[in-house]
């Protein structure tokens, strides 16, 4: 899979979680850069491979403009595609980024469009198999959540296999 970008909020309070679940699926995707989110909400991706100055310009004043978010990760959900994730409580504030996002770059949909535009925030913590679900994947969380985070960063972060790391890095507020 060729490589691409991510506007991400980095979740470090399961960055060990989900770098260990990483690692066990496919260790190219395991980053060596420390700031890198393996645990993370998308603001908007895949996002422009290649930025100009004025792009991360723009991106750097929504950063400043968003207050950091406050919201708690418990509840576990299921895309229909397989992939079980941390639903964010309340996620308002993260679609309200992600409309920010696509309103300064219309040329960016979330998820290139594959899922409509209705953006559901969310931290990937799995993805269904035969041998995992939504109950085994709760029991391997069961000491780890629920927990409460303050997002306050925004990550460009390119993501290939072997080449995983951070680009550039904002804090929100």
């Amino acid at each position: 899979m060729p490589g691409h970008s991510v506007l991400q909020l980095p979740v470090p309070e399961l960055e060990d979680w989900v770098q260990a679940r990483t690692a066990h699926y496919d260790t190219g995707f395991v980053s060596t850069d420390p700031r890198f989110g393996h645990a993370h909400i998308t603001a908007l991706g895949p996002f422009d491979p290649d930025p100009s100055e004025t792009t991360l310009a723009v991106v750097a004043d929504i950063a400043r403009t968003t207050p950091a978010v406050r919201t708690r990760l418990q509840r576990l959900g299921q895309f229909p595609n397989g992939i079980i994730h941390l639903v964010p409580e309340p996620a308002e504030p993260l679609r309200a980024l992600t409309q920010r996002l696509v309103a300064a770059f219309p040329g960016f949909r979330p998820y290139a469009g594959e899922f409509g535009d209705d953006v559901q925030p969310h931290l990937t913590v799995d993805a269904a198999s035969d041998t995992v679900s939504l109950a085994s994947t709760a029991e391997l969380l069961r000491d780890v959540v629920p927990v409460d985070v303050v997002l306050d960063r925004l990550q460009l972060a390119w993501w290939e296999s072997g080449r995983c790391h951070v680009r550039e890095e904002w804090a929100l507020g």
